[in-house]
C-alpha cells in the first residue's frame, strides 16, 4: 500500500477505516558515523513500515523524523525535539487518526530516546480505547541478529555498528560509504552498568561510532530485515487481529 502522503484524500480514508490501524514511522535526525546519513534512523524506520504496511495492506502515516537526541548536541548535525514537544505532536496525530476511525496503531521507532515518550502516550492511549504497540527497532533485532553478525555486544549493536549498517546497506546502499566506515570501541568506561546514567554520546565515541561498522554487509541487512518483519507481521496479525 502506498505512504498516506501519495494516497489522494478518499483512498486514504477508505485505508484507514478498513482496518482502523496505521502505521507511523519514527526515528531521529542525528550523527550516525560517517559513513551513513544523519536521518539513517528515519529511513530505515520508513522502509520497514512501508513493507509491513505492504504485507497487512495497512496505510503508513507521516513519519516522526526528528526524535529527542539531546545526547548527541556534541556532534554537528544533531537536531533534538524536547519530550514535552515530541509527545504533544504525536499525541495530536494519533488524535487526528482517531477522528477518522482508527483505534489502533502500531509505532515503528528506529530510536532510543523516542521510547519512553511514546509508552507515555500509548498508556494513555489505552485509557481512550486505542491499541497500540512499538518496535524499538536497535533492540528488537539484537536476538534476531543471533547467528547471522559476526560480532555482538556493543560492536554489533552499537551506534551506527555492525547491525545498523548492515541494515542500510541493504535497505539504501545509495546512501552507505563504506570506505568512511571505522571501528571503534566504546571509550566510557562504565564500573557501574547497574546504574542509569544520563552521559552524552561524545563521552564514546569521537565520530558517532560504537561498534564494528566496517563488518556490516548487505547480506546480512538482509536476512536481519526479512526475519524482522516476518515477526513484527505475524505479531500485528496476533494482536490487532487483523
Amino acid at each position: 500500500m502506498l505512504a498516506m502522503k501519495e494516497m489522494p484524500a478518499e483512498a486514504c480514508v477508505d485505508a484507514i477505516r478498513a482496518k482502523k490501524t496505521v502505521i507511523i514511522p519514527l526515528g531521529a535526525f542525528e550523527i550516525y558515523g560517517p559513513h551513513l546519513p544523519l536521518g539513517s534512523d528515519i529511513i530505515v524506520a520508513e522502509e520497514i513500515a512501508q513493507r509491513v504496511g505492504n504485507q497487512l495492506d495497512l496505510p503508513v502515516g507521516p513519519s516522526i523524523s526528528v526524535g529527542e537526541s539531546a545526547a548527541l548536541y556534541d556532534f554537528p548535525g544533531t537536531l533534538n525535539i524536547s519530550p514535552t514537544s515530541f509527545y504533544d505532536y504525536l499525541d495530536d496525530v494519533c488524535h487526528s487518526f482517531m477522528k477518522w476511525g482508527v483505534d489502533k496503531f502500531f509505532f515503528m521507532n528506529t530510536h532510543l530516546g523516542n521510547v519512553p515518550i511514546i509508552g507515555q502516550l500509548a498508556w494513555k492511549l489505552n485509557e481512550e480505547n486505542v491499541k497500540s504497540c512499538q518496535v524499538d527497532w536497535w533492540r528488537f533485532i539484537q536476538p534476531i541478529c543471533e547467528g547471522v553478525t559476526e560480532y555482538s555486544g556493543m560492536m554489533c549493536h552499537g551506534h551506527a555498528a555492525e547491525a545498523g549498517t548492515s541494515c542500510m546497506l541493504y535497505l539504501r546502499p545509495d546512501l552507505v560509504d563504506m570506505e568512511k566506515a571505522t571501528v571503534i570501541e566504546p571509550q566510557y568506561k562504565d564500573d557501574y552498568p547497574d546504574i542509569i546514567k544520563y552521559i552524552e554520546l561524545g563521552a564514546y565515541t569521537p565520530n558517532g561510532t560504537i561498534g564494528h561498522a566496517k563488518s556490516g554487509t548487505k547480506e546480512k541487512g538482509k536476512i536481519i530485515v526479512e526475519r524482522s518483519v516476518a515477526r513484527i507481521v505475524e505479531f500485528l496479525n496476533f494482536y490487532f487481529e487483523l
